[in-house]
């Protein structure tokens, strides 16, 4: 199944080579979670970040559907 998947700012550097931009769509599992996704791309486990699957917040163990757009971004800070 295909998912779209959306890397921000330093997590760039984590998308398939040839990648243009910062969107690609890739072919995963029937099943697959965030978690597997996110591993997929070799981002290491270590390193912080949020996950939003359409919009929403998504826990690793979230199952994606077809047609679902990941979004993965490192943690923000700032503000008053």
């Amino acid at each position: 199944m295909k998912v779209a998947v959306h890397l921000t700012a330093t997590l760039r550097a984590y998308l398939p080579a040839g990648t243009v931009g910062d969107n690609v769509v890739l072919d995963v599992p029937e099943g697959a979670t965030v978690d597997q996704v996110v591993h997929s791309l070799r981002i290491p486990r270590e390193l912080e970040r949020l996950t939003v699957v359409n919009g929403r917040d998504a826990v690793p163990d979230q199952t994606l559907s077809e047609g679902d757009v990941l979004s993965v971004f490192p943690p923000l800070a700032g503000g008053r």
